[in-house]
């Protein structure tokens, strides 16, 4: 099984070359910048059809949230049509496209779960962006599997627990936001999900395409996830900061962020088969592989 993926460095590209290192029957082919380059969008085709893939997971995406606010021409180029475009290769080459979306695309103003039937409402530019690409992906591939996720953390590239780490190491205290809810989600583990869902496609007989939501088991809010980093890395030896609560209102961004991020997974468990373990379980597995302690997933079970 070949996989195309869009972009080199992100979270999800590295954890999906490193899942195939260990599947002998999986290779992963990683294409970015300047080869393939979502904003122009003529470099999709000719950069995707010489490897010949069995699915196409588009990953890369303009995700800077409030740069995004002054950039939308951009943001919607390569969110929208380059999404599309990278869809419609898929198209032609007679492949599905597993697309990787966001809970921006919701108000976050709900109370409970969203589920994959709940209407969508983004608030700022970027979230509109990736709901245009969502459509745009739709309607050029009907072989289309949309995945929604959320707070997306790895030992790879520039996420919250890297930063909340590397904080602890120069700061006694954190401030950190306490009235945003979501589904901390491991990169690893949605690499595991997208492997396990393009077997699943592969079977005879599939025709349940469309968009999923996929994160990680279980939801919290920023600063008890900081509060978890934290105590699980004092345990490990690793640095250690007090996290100090703080409201959205105290920390004001360029872009307004969801108060209520939290995704309801059931329709992907029950097509698929497949759920992530806990967050806390995947956080403290990621904290003790950042920290050189093998057993750091034994340490998080037997408390």
């Amino acid at each position: 099984m070949k996989i195309v993926v869009t972009g080199r460095e992100g979270q999800v590209v590295s954890a999906l070359i490193e899942a195939a290192t260990t599947k002998s029957d999986l290779t992963v082919v990683a294409l970015g910048r300047p080869e393939l380059d979502l904003a122009k969008p003529e470099t999709i085709w000719k950069s995707i059809e010489p490897h010949a893939p069995d699915v196409i997971v588009s990953a890369a995406a303009y995700t800077a949230v409030d740069q995004a606010e002054d950039e939308p021409d951009l943001a919607f180029r390569i969110n929208a049509e380059g999404a599309g475009a990278v869809a419609k290769a898929a198209a032609e080459l007679g492949v599905p496209v597993i697309h990787l979306s966001t809970d921006y695309v919701f108000s976050g103003t709900g109370q409970r779960a969203y589920s994959e039937a709940d209407d969508t409402d983004p608030t700022g530019i970027y979230g509109a962006s990736k709901l245009a690409g969502e459509k745009a992906v739709a309607l050029a591939n009907p072989k289309h599997l949309i995945f929604r996720t959320a707070w997306v953390y790895s030992a790879f590239g520039k996420n919250f627990l890297k930063t909340m780490l590397k904080l602890a190491e120069m700061r006694d205290e954190i401030s950190v936001v306490g009235d945003q809810w979501g589904n901390p989600t491991s990169a690893h583990e949605l690499a595991n999900a997208i492997v396990a869902a393009i077997t699943h496609i592969h079977r005879p007989g599939f025709e349940n395409w469309g968009t999923y939501h996929l994160t990680g088991t279980g939801d919290t809010n920023w600063s008890a996830l900081a509060r978890h980093i934290m105590q699980t890395s004092q345990r490990l030896g690793g640095p250690f900061a007090t996290i100090r609560d703080i409201a959205t209102a105290d920390f004001p961004t360029k872009a307004r962020r969801p108060a209520n991020s939290r995704l309801s997974n059931d329709k992907f468990v029950g097509e698929f088969g497949w759920k992530a373990p806990g967050w806390r379980e995947s956080v403290t597995e990621i904290v003790g592989r950042m920290s050189g302690h093998p057993l750091a997933t034994e340490i998080e079970a037997s408390r």
